[in-house]
């Protein structure tokens, strides 16, 4: 059991509720919860520097054959066609549209290769004594664009998709890739980006200063410099981040504008023998479950439609929820707000699947397959509804409540 010093208690408030806390000297591996809104001040999953720059050596190595080896192979009509990722990206954006294709390349090759490039420039900053802080904050928002598990399932589904009319085989990047994205997320798991803070850029907090701030960005409570930034990472502190509920609306509003093109136009093109064929998104689900694939269908029923629609409703309640002074349960809103941030980047499973579908069937087949215009404002709606949970200050949720008293 480890043993706390009572006379080195630190004084902070949650970043998530402003509940004031008194908590013992933080550990690596210590769990802190505060009390109020359940929310973790410290997970106790850090592993090392030198650990993670070890696991970031590995996927800058697996990367060239994940990205350039075939992941799958089909044969059809006697010619052998490969699939990988780099492939999909150019043929998206071969077909004009840089945009969508742009959203495909960031969130499957660019924000995956920045995680292991970030911690290996820190490593390579602490040595040189260099700023490391911008590469901090970079990190800090790098979690919800690593999706190389979305992007397996979405290549898992087109090789379902596939079997009616070809023969499929794994490829060689298949086994890399699924490293890769395994790795990618113990390395999001086991990073504490808190703990990197205070061991890096270690500060005394001084949560019971009247012109104490919380920063979101590196969770330090303080007073701000003399040029009203934060202490430890220079970001503008404010009492709430500015304009929170109307950048969210914005994001939700421009989402739920762009999600009735892209319900009601066809997100793929399918040539069959001289034969057009067009699927929206809900038609699509339709296709699966006559085909009999039931589980696939459900899979993209649920991330492509159900998902954002849901999100949608459960963000829109709580921004109505905070304008109106709701007394309704923070601890509730609190896990709502939590999980539509967890299932979000799901919705970015269709858009991965045309992608790899367009590499397997060619144009100048008998058979080919093309985007839809759907694609391009599923894409934007799916990006927005992310930056419209990052951009709400969970705090706004509390405010209702009145000063935090301190913990005991």
């Amino acid at each position: 059991m480890t043993h706390i010093n009572h006379t080195a208690m630190n004084l902070q408030r949650c970043c998530h509720c402003n509940q004031k806390i008194v908590t013992p000297p933080f550990q690596p591996q210590q769990v802190i919860v505060c009390p109020r809104c359940s929310s973790q001040l410290n997970d106790g999953r850090s592993w090392s520097l030198r650990r993670l720059a070890l696991l970031s050596i590995t996927l800058l190595l697996l990367a060239p054959i994940a990205f350039w080896q075939p992941l799958i192979s089909i044969h059809l009509f006697g010619i052998q066609i490969n699939a990988n990722v780099l492939d999909g990206v150019r043929l998206m954006s071969e077909q004009g549209d840089p945009f969508t294709a742009s959203i495909v390349a960031f969130c499957a090759i660019a924000a995956p290769l920045l995680l292991p490039i970030s911690i290996l420039s820190l490593v390579l900053a602490r040595y040189l004594a260099m700023n490391m802080r911008p590469i901090l904050l970079m990190m800090k928002h790098l979690k919800e664009w690593v999706m190389l598990d979305v992007y397996l399932v979405g290549l898992g589904i087109a090789a379902i998709k596939m079997k009616d009319y070809a023969t499929v085989y794994m490829g060689h990047g298949l086994i890399a890739f699924s490293i890769m994205s395994v790795i990618s997320i113990l390395i999001l798991i086991h990073i504490n980006l808190d703990e990197l803070w205070r061991r890096l850029y270690p500060l005394e907090e001084q949560a019971d200063s009247p012109r104490a701030k919380t920063c979101l960005a590196c969770h330090f409570t303080g007073e701000p410099n003399k040029k009203g930034k934060c202490q430890r990472c220079h970001r503008p502190l404010h009492h709430r981040e500015p304009l929170s509920l109307q950048k969210t609306w914005a994001a939700l509003i421009a989402a739920m504008v762009l999600l009735i093109p892209a319900n009601l136009l066809p997100i793929s093109i399918f040539y069959l023998n001289g034969r057009r064929l067009e699927d929206t998104i809900y038609s699509g689900v339709v296709s699966l479950i006559d085909s009999g694939n039931w589980p696939i269908a459900i899979i993209v029923f649920i991330a492509s439609i159900l998902v954002p629609f849901v999100k949608i409703i459960i963000m829109i309640l709580l921004l109505f929820s905070i304008q109106f002074k709701s007394h309704t349960d923070p601890i509730l809103r609190m896990k709502l707000l939590k999980f539509v941030s967890w299932i979000g980047r799901w919705s970015m499973l269709d858009l991965f699947v045309i992608a790899l579908m367009m590499t397997l069937v060619n144009r100048d087949m008998l058979m080919s397959f093309t985007m839809g215009p759907a694609a391009l404002y599923f894409g934007t709606a799916v990006i927005l509804t992310i930056l419209a949970v990052e951009w709400l200050d969970s705090r706004l949720i509390w405010d209702s409540y009145g000063k935090s008293k301190p913990s005991k």
